[in-house]
């Protein structure tokens, strides 16, 4: 049997058994491109796409992310089409970047877009396109790099790209357009202060937000058992909407028709009458958080607002919120859940945590 008459079997046999096997690249020709990517298309995992001659899997659940994106959930499968990866330039060998190593002051990686990048900070591992704190575009001759870093349209200390990161598994329904759109309930939120502070408000905020709904995923409160026990008919304007209609909704869980009527007030919303709106509504959704965190003290002594932008800390936030039943000893885990995911977040910004972190 002649060698090609060989490969050709073997090729057969693959194909027949299901094996794998490794075929050198420039014996293998590009796999076919897969329908372009939509910025405006929803991808549920698995879906295959193809950006710039190139094909990619979802990992799980995305929208407006232009693969190779910056979260992680596009799987780059490889050139289509018998298209190439695009030239660099320079002479870089620089390793490819890898998440969760560490990476000192001064190091180069290749990201998985082609571009390089150099450390300008030790860090762990943090995405060179999402932390720009961290890291800065490299070229290696030296000249600026041809494009420029990532902006952020919408005004916000947070890009979407780093809200996908933080949110990888969020419900569709919590959508960065519908934070963006709530922003302008209350101008000062996220923009009082140094570009540090801001980012700590944020970070803060979002970390909270992370631990009231499991990652952005759940709209309302699981427990239907409680939903009759948020009507407080002592108040003037009672349960209009019905006894059990007050329960937890949205990215801070509003709940009691009280909080109902007082950011409904606020916000110049029916939400005394028609408390769905928070359920349906990303937008209304996310000003109701942000009302609260702005306006409310809860249990605590100020606003998480004020805690963030005045220095109180971070701890602050988390005593604004349930501090009744977690802080003071209440229940320790919870606490730490926060602050651990408050120091993720403001790891992703690229700024420090601050002082007073627990409650």
């Amino acid at each position: 049997m002649t060698r090609l008459r060989a490969l050709v079997a073997l090729a057969a046999l693959i194909v027949a058994g299901g094996l794998v096997a490794v075929i050198p690249a420039t014996a293998a020709s590009a796999a076919a491109c897969s329908a372009s990517w939509q910025a405006s298309a929803v991808y549920w995992g698995d879906a295959q796409v193809s950006h710039n001659g190139r094909n990619y899997r979802a990992k799980w659940w995305t929208q407006n992310e232009a693969p190779p994106g910056t979260t992680g959930v596009w799987e780059d499968l490889g050139a289509c089409g018998g298209g190439t990866t695009p030239p660099t330039g320079g002479t870089c060998t620089y390793p490819n970047w890898a998440a969760g190593t560490w990476y000192a002051a001064g190091a180069i990686v290749r990201y998985t877009n082609g571009s390089y990048y150099i450390a300008e900070h030790d860090n762990p591992g943090y995405d060179p396109v999402v932390s720009t704190w961290y890291w800065e575009p490299y070229t290696c001759g030296g000249q600026p790099p041809t494009t420029p870093p990532p902006t952020n349209p919408g005004g916000f200390v947070v890009t979407e790209a780093q809200f996908n990161q933080m949110f990888p598994g969020r419900n569709s329904f919590y959508t960065y357009s519908g934070l963006v759109a709530a922003l302008s309930a209350y101008p000062a939120f996220a923009r009082t202060g140094s570009a540090t502070v801001q980012r700590q408000e944020a970070a803060a905020f979002l970390a909270n937000v992370y631990h009231e709904t499991g990652g952005l995923v759940h709209i309302v409160e699981q427990n239907t058992a409680n939903y009759p026990h948020y009507c407080d008919p002592g108040q003037p304007y009672g349960c209009p909407a019905g006894q059990a209609a007050y329960y937890g909704r949205g990215p801070i869980q509003l709940s009691w028709n009280f909080n109902y009527n007082a950011a409904g007030n606020a916000l110049n919303l029916p939400l005394l009458t028609n408390p769905w709106l928070v359920q349906t509504d990303a937008a209304v959704a996310w000003k109701t958080g942000i009302w609260y965190w702005m306006t409310q003290n809860g249990p605590g002594t100020m606003t998480a607002h004020n805690a963030m932008v005045n220095g109180a800390g971070f701890g602050q936030t988390i005593r604004s919120i349930n501090g009744s039943i977690e802080c003071n000893g209440g229940n320790p885990a919870q606490v730490q859940s926060r602050v651990t995911r408050y120091q993720q977040f403001v790891g992703i910004l690229g700024v420090s945590a601050g002082a007073n972190l627990y409650c």
